[in-house]
């Protein structure tokens, strides 16, 4: 049984999800947002994130994480934030001996809704669906979802999901 931790990664707030892979078919099991305390310096918003997944690491006990790897920012004082935030994240990863995979937005969104240029909302929409939840999660939970059923299914760890007519994130 694998569990994993799929990590959105932000310096202002980041989405995790979290899910378990049994008998080929991934379920839920947590999710939601760290909102990281934005009038600190970007010191402390790290040590928060990184204290925070600490935690929801020893909590769940995951064997893997996913995370969305950078993409273009609107400027480069918020690429490197997203930098910044992603290496704290990968760090509390690593230093719980979990290995980290990356993946593109596009890969994700691809692996999830079918198109790589999926909406937030779709990707709400589908994670909601492909997990059975009775609700949508927030957004970014809903993209730590995303990116944990994105290894599910890179790995080939997920069987078909009928419910969706997605198998491994495609299209019949």
């Amino acid at each position: 049984m694998a569990v994993i931790l799929g990590i959105d990664p932000g310096s202002r707030k980041t989405g995790f999800g979290v899910i378990r892979v049994d008998r080929k078919k991934p379920r839920y099991v947590s999710s939601g947002t760290i909102r990281l305390p934005v009038k600190e310096p970007l010191s402390i918003r790290l040590k928060v994130l990184f204290e925070s997944l600490s935690e929801i690491i020893a909590t769940h006990q995951p064997t893997v994480a996913a995370i969305e790897s950078v993409f273009m920012a609107k400027s480069p004082d918020s690429a490197l934030k997203l930098g910044h935030a992603r290496g704290a994240a990968m760090v509390a990863c690593v230093t719980h001996d979990l290995s980290v995979h990356e993946y593109a937005a596009r890969k994700i969104k691809q692996s999830v809704v079918g198109t790589g240029a999926a909406s937030k909302q779709q990707v709400q929409h589908m994670v909601t669906v492909l997990m059975g939840l009775s609700a949508e999660p927030a957004e970014d939970a809903a993209d730590g979802l995303a990116a944990a059923l994105c290894h599910c299914h890179t790995e080939g760890l997920a069987g078909t999901v009928a419910a969706s007519g997605f198998r491994a994130g495609r299209l019949r």
